[in-house]
């Protein structure tokens, strides 16, 4: 199908999409923040911080007491604060606590310590899950099904495997199944049956930090166990959090409307929220905020490009528009139609402000590959585009080096490299350059999902060949055995992620977890639609939780 466009003179034949409007109107623009509010909420939270550093440096405290706060502090969100703390005991007990202790230990116990240890970058090994497996049959012991903390602690823990661990693939498919029974059976309690049904969606492992730090914040609460004082520091953290977020998004929001895309650029997604919140999912800490701004321009940027090539341009405006971003030269706007100046004219705009800034911070090294990644994503939206046009079906393996490189997660992460500061140095660049396993199983993950749930959008629009396709066609396989296909190669790339994450790591974890983090914002995104596309049925209850609804504090 065609969308037609009539002029005086002739008549142009586009793509045909109806993007459903934005949700949320002017409401991020009209925030004022509460300075004085911000101020108090930090003051707070700062005494707070000095009372868990107290209790993560007290000997008194056993192992397993240490580790569960340990594990809370991390899901609530709150270990960028004590990293040192964190570091230091785990490098302590990791090594203190041998084999044998945990064969004295429950399921619950054990699995707790194991993502604790496992998502700090220590391989504590998979063995100790083997006294819960019958030595008769091979199998899990049926007996640990009763225990559905244990079962949902052992199901996060799976999310951890990396490549050879059987037992945990084995126990992921006992404890999912297992889960699933005892959700449909309905005996559990509200709070109980809330947490499963949420890590049945969604793994802790594979959620965004800060949303998955809310909804833990939410389902823990009430539980006897968890410390007040850590309770107090994560719920005026949020709301701090909140209040920076929202000023974040008010700023790009104002940028957004003042330049006038919706208005000029008619065609294409206006998602300005859901933008931003890819960003916080890649780093959500204060000392990012400026990196967050940037970074939803550039974001945004790359959706109105996107849009631009699959739901509007002719394929002679998109040679037009392909040529100006390679030339890379403010004289090649004369050569592009009227609505394309626009958009190409911003995206210099954007880089221009971007590379000033690396210059201030005697960062200039990270300019080029930004604009080179960018400039390579283009080029990979134009060999679809050219390959739409033309009726060409492209053999698998041709389509997937195209693919990943529109999947755009390789141009995101760069430029998010770029922009989080002095800890993304040279060598980092260098590390990306080499395009690590970390970054190629990433890319993967980010195209196979975005396959899986827009191959129907794109049979809507008419693009009669998707990502599927070409797999179903080279392999003359089913549409269902490609689907299982590209699960389980989504699957193995997560392995070996979960695998460049565990120490001695190549480079600074806080420069490989937003790699992570960009994969588990496209599981969010992507996991159960096109999140962007269908905002407000996948994105809405999200973006209004973490930007709209701030956590209640008595007293």
């Amino acid at each position: 199908m065609a969308l037609t466009v009539t002029s005086n003179d002739n008549t142009t034949f586009r793509p045909l999409s109806h993007f459903p409007p934005s949700i949320w109107g002017d409401r991020f623009i009209q925030f004022s923040l509460d300075q004085s509010a911000l101020e108090a909420y930090a003051e707070t939270i700062e005494g707070l911080k000095k009372e868990v550093r107290g209790l993560l440096t007290d000997t008194t405290i056993d192992s397993t007491k240490k580790l569960n706060m340990i594990y809370s502090i991390h899901h609530l969100g709150l270990s960028y604060h004590f990293e040192e703390e964190i570091d230091g005991q785990l490098e302590k007990l990791f090594g203190d606590l041998n084999k044998s202790h945990y064969e004295e230990v429950d399921l619950y116990t054990t699995s707790i310590h194991f993502q604790t240890f496992r998502h700090h970058g220590f391989k504590m090994s998979s063995d100790v899950f083997n006294k819960f497996k019958d030595n008769n049959t091979g199998k899990f012991k049926e007996i640990i099904v009763e225990d559905v903390k244990g079962m949902l602690s052992l199901y996060e823990a799976t999310q951890l495997r990396v490549r050879g661990e059987e037992i945990l693939d084995e126990a992921l498919e006992f404890s999912q199944a297992h889960l699933k029974k005892t959700l449909q059976e309905n005996n559990l309690s509200t709070n109980l049956a809330k947490q499963v049904h949420q890590a049945l969606k969604r793994p802790f492992h594979r959620g965004m930090p800060i949303l998955e730090a809310r909804l833990y914040l939410s389902t823990h609460e009430q539980d006897s166990s968890m410390n007040e004082t850590l309770l107090k520091l994560a719920k005026f953290h949020f709301n701090y959090l909140q209040l920076l977020y929202k000023e974040e998004l008010r700023i790009v929001s104002k940028w957004w409307k003042d330049l006038g895309f919706p208005s000029k650029l008619t065609y294409i997604k206006d998602r300005v929220p859901e933008t931003y919140f890819w960003s916080i999912g890649l780093y959500y800490e204060p000392r990012y905020s400026l990196a967050r701004i940037i970074l939803t321009k550039y974001l945004l940027l790359i959706v109105v490009i996107d849009d631009t090539y699959d739901a509007y341009g002719t394929i002679e405006e998109l040679r037009l528009f392909s040529d100006a971003v390679n030339r890379w030269d403010v004289g090649a706007v004369d050569q592009l139609p009227q609505y394309m100046r626009f958009l190409y004219g911003v995206l210099l705009n954007l880089f221009d402000e971007f590379e000033e800034k690396l210059a201030k911070e005697g960062r200039s090294y990270a300019f080029h590959p930004s604009k080179q990644a960018t400039q390579e994503l283009v080029r990979g939206y134009h060999v679809e585009a050219e390959w739409f046009s033309s009726g060409y079906v492209a053999p698998f393996d041709e389509y997937m080096k195209v693919a990943l490189v529109t999947s755009a997660y390789h141009a995101i992460s760069v430029f998010g490299f770029a922009v989080m500061g002095e800890i993304a140095n040279e060598e980092a660049f260098a590390w990306h350059k080499s395009r690590p396993l970390v970054l190629r199983s990433s890319e993967i993950i980010s195209r196979l999902q975005d396959d899986i749930v827009t191959s129907p959008g794109e049979k809507e629009k008419g693009q009669v060949t998707s990502g599927i396709d070409y797999y179903m066609k080279a392999y003359g396989v089913s549409e269902e055995e490609t689907i299982l296909e590209y699960k389980k190669r989504i699957e193995n790339a997560w392995k070996d992620i979960n695998a460049e994450c565990l120490k001695p790591t190549a480079i600074s974890m806080k420069l490989l977890i937003p790699f992570l983090n960009l994969v588990r914002v496209i599981d969010v995104v992507y996991k159960y639609d096109d999140g962007l596309t269908q905002a407000e049925k996948i994105l809405k209850d999200d973006v209004t939780l973490l930007f709209l609804t701030p956590v209640p504090i008595e007293g």
